[in-house]
Parts: structure tokens; C-alpha cells; sequence
């Protein structure tokens, strides 16, 4: 007598073998789609953070002029030296701001035009304005900054 078991595979057998294939073949194809999705290589868009700015170095010394003025107060008449402060500043200032001027109170007043100025450790912007001179003969000389070398020198302004 045969045994039916032996000669024919069993209807589980087959199911077994069936559901391996598909399996196999379903993980195969997962892969090559997989391959498909992929993203493709990143790259970078924006340039990277600046540097910091290199530290800045800054001296302020007072110096005395060698001129004398001649100040006259109630009739008395002094003489006195002025006191001068320079800034010297490793970066350069800012590009001068655009100032609206507003009307002039008399004939007699001078604008003052803004200009940058070293405080804190930093430059800060005094705003343009109308002044008196002291008197009828004098003019305003404005406050600038001069390039020295690798270093920028604040020259306040004055009457003259």
C-alpha cells in the first residue's frame, strides 16, 4: 500500500511554500522600490555663519593742546587750556546717516550736522541740530575720523 502521505505533498506543505515565495519575492521588490524612494544627496544652500569679528581694540587718551584761549567773564579775563580727548578705533565707522534738517529758529544759528561717535564700546550716531556760535566771528568746524594705518582717530568738532 502507498502512502499518500509520502507521494503527493500535503495541501499544507504547499501553502507553506507558496506564502515563502511570496514573501521573498514581495521583500525583493520592497528593496528596489525602496532604492527608488530614496532622497537624493543634500546640499547646502546657504554659505555658513560669518566669523565673529575680530575683538576690537580701542584706546582713548587725553591730551592737553599746547594753544591757550582767552576766556572773559564778567569783566575778568582768564586764560584757560583745553582739555582734548582722542578715541583711536580698530574698525572703521559707519557710513554717515541721512539727516533731515529741520527749520532754522533764527539767522543766527549753525547746524551741527550728525556724525558717529565712539561710547560703549561701540559707535553711536549724535544726531544733527541747530546751535548759536559763541559769537559772530566764529564757524564750526565739523568732527571727523582719520585713517591711521590699520586704526581710525576721532577728531571732536569745535569752534573756530
Amino acid at each position: 500500500m502507498k502512502n499518500q502521505h509520502s507521494a503527493q505533498p500535503s495541501h499544507g506543505k504547499r501553502l507553506h511554500a507558496g506564502t515563502a515565495l511570496l514573501s521573498l519575492a514581495g521583500l525583493g521588490a520592497l528593496g528596489l522600490l525602496a532604492g527608488c524612494a530614496s532622497e537624493p544627496d543634500s546640499h547646502r544652500v546657504s554659505a555658513p555663519p560669518p566669523a565673529p569679528p575680530a575683538k576690537m581694540v580701542t584706546t582713548t587718551t587725553t591730551t592737553t593742546s599746547p594753544t591757550t584761549m582767552v576766556v572773559a567773564t564778567s569783566g575778568n579775563v582768564t586764560t584757560a587750556t583745553p582739555v582734548v580727548s582722542t578715541t583711536v578705533v580698530t574698525q572703521s565707522p559707519p557710513v554717515l546717516q541721512q539727516e533731515v534738517m529741520p527749520a532754522q529758529p533764527t539767522s543766527r544759528h549753525v547746524w551741527i550736522a550728525g556724525y558717529w561717535t565712539w561710547r560703549n564700546d561701540r559707535y553711536e550716531w549724535m544726531a544733527g541740530h541747530w546751535e548759536l556760535p559763541p559769537n559772530y566771528s566764529t564757524a564750526w568746524v565739523a568732527p571727523r575720523w582719520e585713517n591711521e594705518g590699520n586704526a581710525y582717530r576721532f577728531y571732536e568738532g569745535y569752534w573756530k
